[in-house]
């Protein structure tokens, strides 16, 4: 029997019993829709919080701070403990395997000026050969400082934005754009020589990076620690004597220490290699294995969720099968007579059970993407709360392979549940069939 006579036979018998057919199909719709969702937030809460923990720095990126902060091994704070950093820790660092890239990080507060508007910005001091290690994001304009060429100020995005003038009777706002207008950066930490001018740099030589979701690099300056050095001297010269030896010692240690890993998978190796030297260090990654465990929980428990519907579902098909295979015995006789072969017969019934996996779950997967919509619109509250952590982005996330794998999944559970009830009718004896009433 060819395959379209067999297609419109097993369409035709399904809508003979419209009422069954089109509650095993809303069960289909349901177990689709559970296992569709489920991996949708699965996917979306990983997605998520991959995205929060970029937001705050490179993944495998380590940090050793002045002021280090030990953690147990759940998280919680444990003490805190001065450390002395110089260059002789670094090179310590350097030693360590997989480590990629070590650079100081010198952390201060300047001032900016272009006319009557001003503002505050955060300057990092870094080894300017690591900034391609470190994942810097690409240039707008401008080129990175190197070792021949190293006065360039890297700005981020948000670095130029909000200028405030605070001397006029009205307040006032302003955006600055450095290739047009000046702009001036001045030290004011500590207190001026009374007869010296006060130090004030011209921003000539600049670069502004691209936007980018990582907020260190859209609000702070960034530049070669060498060069960093010169124009610091330059500024405690003009201080008085008791300020210049208090700005001066900003040199002789650093406010941390940044190491990049090799692979993300060997951050927590490091790490502990880290510690066994003494230092307390800082990564995202000794933050994700808690979440990733709460998203894992999620997960298994929505998996569970899903799968019972999917095993409620293809039951329902199975019994579906069955009732129609009691109700059409005298009908599987009279094929048998007539000389149907008995694998058109299997396959007749696989065709009719995969038909209603298949219509139950492409019905499933529009519904699941209304769903899914919904579940962007207000569920991002609730997984937070549940988590513990503030999710972006959506929460429930459909790549384009799933509702492929839904429907086809959808036709396999039909089949594999029509295969017993099948195998069944085959097995009917013709003359048995045959006295059969109905």
């Amino acid at each position: 029997m060819r395959i379209s006579d067999l297609l419109k036979l097993a369409l035709r018998n399904l809508l003979r019993r419209k009422a069954r057919t089109a509650l095993t199909v809303i069960g289909m719709v349901i177990g689709t829709i559970s296992i569709v969702v489920m991996v949708s937030i699965g996917i979306g809460v990983n997605r998520s919080f991959d995205e929060a923990i970029m937001q705050n720095g490179s993944m495998t990126m380590i940090q050793v701070q002045k002021y280090g902060i030990i953690y147990d091994e759940d998280g919680n704070f444990v003490d805190e403990k001065e450390q002395m950093l110089d260059d002789s820790v670094v090179e310590l660092l350097k030693g360590i395997d997989h480590v990629r890239a070590v650079s100081p990080v010198i952390s201060t507060y300047a001032e900016l000026y272009s006319g009557k508007f001003e503002k505050g910005v955060n300057v990092m001091a870094m080894d300017s050969e690591s900034f391609e290690a470190f994942g810097f994001p690409p240039l707008a304009y401008g080129s990175y400082p190197t070792k021949e060429n190293p006065s360039t100020v890297v700005m981020g995005t948000e670095t130029m934005k909000y200028f405030y003038n605070f001397s006029g009777r009205n307040f006032e706002e302003k955006d600055v754009d450095p290739l047009t207008e000046e702009v001036t950066m001045k030290f004011r930490q500590y207190q001026t020589h009374p007869r010296k001018k006060e130090f004030e740099m011209e921003l000539k030589d600049f670069a502004m990076m691209e936007e980018t979701d990582n907020y260190e690099y859209c609000y702070n300056f960034y530049m070669d620690i060498d060069y960093f050095r010169e124009i610091w001297q330059k500024y405690a010269n003009t201080l008085t004597l008791e300020e210049r030896k208090r700005a001066m010692s900003v040199l002789d240690s650093y406010e941390e220490i940044r190491i990049n890993v090799d692979n993300i998978d060997n951050v927590t190796e490091v790490q502990e290699a880290i510690k066994a030297l003494g230092y307390a260090a800082y990564s995202e990654m000794q933050f994700m294995e808690p979440i990733k465990e709460a998203s894992n929980m999620i997960q298994l428990g929505l998996g569970v969720i899903g799968s019972i519907a999917m095993l409620v579902s293809a039951i329902n098909i199975a019994n579906t099968m069955v009732m129609s295979i009691y109700e059409r015995t005298k009908e599987i006789g009279i094929m048998k007579v007539l000389g149907c072969l008995v694998r058109d017969i299997k396959r007749q019934f696989l065709l009719e059970a995969g038909l209603l996996g298949l219509l139950g779950g492409i019905i499933g997967i529009l519904i699941s993407y209304v769903l899914s919509f919904l579940i962007n619109k207000y569920g991002s509250g609730i997984m937070g709360s549940l988590v513990g952590m503030e999710t972006t982005g959506k929460l429930s996330v459909i790549p384009f392979w799933l509702p492929f794998a839904a429907a086809a999944f959808g036709m396999l559970i039909g089949v594999l549940s029509g295969y017993f009830p099948a195998r069944r009718a085959t097995r009917i004896r013709a003359i048995e069939a045959m006295k059969t009433e109905g």
